[in-house]
């Protein structure tokens, strides 16, 4: 399975692809989408669909992982990320590549062990997980792989019964 994973943004948008395969997961590419400062916030948002649209065209996932949003102190600031967040959404149903969405705390908890760890601890073990010979960077493109980790081990575990076993479909009531 061809994983697309994104941590999304208006600045800068993250996204890593991982071939995931029998536990194991294989590092295809990884990077930023960025968008200049100076133009209007619409252009800047055509710019991450086309952009969108261009990497799925290219790697053909077959899911895509999104990290939810996580408002701290700047609710300026993410306003602007839940509009790159909401036109990446459009661009995957567009292209009809399915969605999944994971919190910044079930992304530590798959890649670290660990939904507190640090950032540097989520990077070192990202780099670890892919067989990397550095750390991936910069931050966003980072995320990004992580995000697409966390979704590889929720979409290949035994508990995850919806993919392993519909039972409304065996249902004999």
């Amino acid at each position: 399975m061809v994983i697309l994973g994104i941590d999304p943004g208006v600045a800068t948008v993250g996204f890593g692809v991982v071939r995931a395969e029998r536990g194991k997961n294989t590092l295809l590419q990884y990077g930023v989408i960025t968008t200049p400062a100076g133009i209007p916030l619409s252009q800047r948002l055509v710019q991450i669909s086309e952009d969108m649209e261009q990497l799925i065209r290219q790697f053909r996932p077959d899911e895509m992982a999104v990290e939810e949003l996580f408002f701290s102190k700047n609710i300026t600031t993410g306003i602007a990320v839940a509009h790159g967040r909401g036109v990446i959404l459009l661009a995957a149903e567009k292209m009809g590549v399915p969605v999944f969405e994971y919190t910044p705390m079930q992304v530590k908890q798959a890649v670290v062990g660990y939904g507190a760890a640090q950032k540097r601890q989520v990077m070192l073990m990202t780099q670890r997980l892919l067989g990397m010979k550095e750390v991936p960077g910069p931050d966003d493109a980072a995320d990004a792989l992580a995000i697409a980790i966390c979704h590889s081990r929720s979409a290949t575990s035994l508990l995850n019964t919806e993919r392993v076993f519909d039972a409304n479909k065996y249902d004999t009531r």
